[in-house]
């Protein structure tokens, strides 16, 4: 019971960070189009020109005043001197008179005083330049207006968007191709273990291949951070002393093992030793997760991760990346730590679940359809186990004040990537 009374619930995790980062200047550079994907704006982007510039036909036809074609019908057509052919991608001059029409492909710019466009196939020629129309228009009809996307000098997107890859079209059609975005917060992930050899290398008796380095850095790079890994590290006081020393210059550095109870006192003596103010807390209320250490050190944040992979890649994701995403200006401290985080999808559990109460628990879960129904289905094992989050598609969250869940409950959960 003395341990569970001596964890830190992660409240107070997000109280420390929120306040180091509320003081935090984000870093800003100058982008190019082409390298803004998954990037943060560090601006309000407006729109310099209207878009679409000029009104344009949707469809193949003849340009017209709209109250010509009134009352058209298949036994009463309305007809039409042809007086010209507007040419796509070219400006007109044409302007049309009462009983006129200009022949106009999709795309093609919308003579003066014409407000619709007549469809092709609504229309009949009876000479060269002479056609009958059997439809009754409406202002407007079948034409994109000047602007009618965008405005000149209406905001498009707020400081604080991030980039995706729909954006990038939109940019593009307005002309901008340059603007400011928030740096990608630098990201060191360190693993160590005596036990542990790179993936590439053939493991012997008592071996292991480091897993948690590859999991947490594609995951961080995903989100839009610069992650990358450092490589095994032995648990050796000088060793990773060393080898943190060389991370301080980065805005994060995420340790892989060591802040188990084995070698806990040497990693927070370690981090205490590396500068001001050190190790904030070690322990967490959370499963799994729960010998999560926290140190900031000169500016750098610092969080020991537990070696066990599932356990690793659950504070990871719950906890690292979070600050991540402050750090590239796509959330603001406020945000994050929050009781209303999102979740991205419901679905009936498929049995009874029991946690610790008091802990705040995390389980990986598979979604089954049956019969249009969506079923959450978990899958329960040990935290150095991987294959669960390989094979799990969402994360459940059971919070600290529940014992559980009970089999047919509706729940929420947030997918995992």
């Amino acid at each position: 019971m003395k341990e569970f009374l001596e964890l830190n619930p992660p409240e107070k995790f997000w109280q420390q960070v929120k306040l180091f980062l509320e003081n935090k200047s984000l870093r800003t550079k100058k982008i190019k189009l082409d390298n803004s994907l998954n990037r943060v704006l560090a601006e309000d982007i407006y729109s310099p020109v209207n878009l679409p510039p000029f009104s344009r036909s949707t469809v193949d036809g003849y340009a017209v005043k709209a109250a010509d074609t009134a009352g058209a019908s298949a036994s009463m057509p309305t007809y039409f001197d042809i007086i010209g052919s507007i040419e796509i991608g070219k400006k007109t001059e044409l302007k049309l008179k009462s009983g006129q029409a200009a022949a106009i492909p999709t795309g093609g710019m919308i003579p003066q005083k014409a407000d619709a466009v007549l469809m092709i196939e609504d229309t009949e020629k009876i000479e060269e330049n002479l056609i009958e129309s059997f439809k009754a228009l409406a202002a407007g009809e079948n034409i994109v207006q000047k602007a009618e996307d965008i405005a000149q000098g209406e905001l498009l997107f707020k400081k604080g968007h991030k980039i995706m890859a729909r954006d990038i079209g939109a940019l593009a059609g307005l002309g901008i191709t340059e603007f400011k975005a928030f740096k990608k917060a630098k990201i060191s992930v360190i693993s160590t273990g005596d036990e542990l050899i790179s993936a590439e290398a053939d493991a012997k008796a008592g071996q292991i291949r480091d897993i948690n380095s590859y999991s947490i850095t594609s995951y961080l790079n995903k989100i839009g951070g610069d992650a990358t890994k450092v490589g095994i590290v032995k648990d050796e006081f000088d060793s990773l002393k060393e080898a943190l020393k060389k991370e301080l210059y980065q805005d994060l550095v995420l340790i892989s093992g060591g802040s188990s109870v084995g070698i806990k006192d040497m990693t927070i003596e370690l981090l205490n030793s590396l500068g001001k103010p050190g190790v904030l807390l070690h322990g967490l209320s959370i499963k799994p997760g729960k010998p999560t250490i926290l140190a900031i050190i000169e500016g750098t944040i610092i969080i020991g991760l537990p070696g066990h992979p599932a356990s690793a890649w659950t504070v990871n994701n719950i906890l690292a990346a979070e600050i991540v995403r402050v750090l590239n200006g796509e959330k603001t401290p406020a945000d994050i730590g929050t009781e209303n985080q999102k979740f991205l999808i419901k679905a009936q559990l498929s049995r009874n679940l029991v946690s610790d109460k008091g802990r705040e628990e995390y389980i990986p879960v598979k979604i089954i359809k049956e019969n249009e129904k969506l079923f959450a289905e978990p899958l329960l094992a040990k935290s150095s186990l991987i294959t669960n989050l390989a094979y799990g598609d969402a994360l459940l969250k059971i919070p600290r004040n529940q014992e559980g869940k009970d089999k047919g409950e509706i729940v929420e959960l947030t997918l995992i990537e």
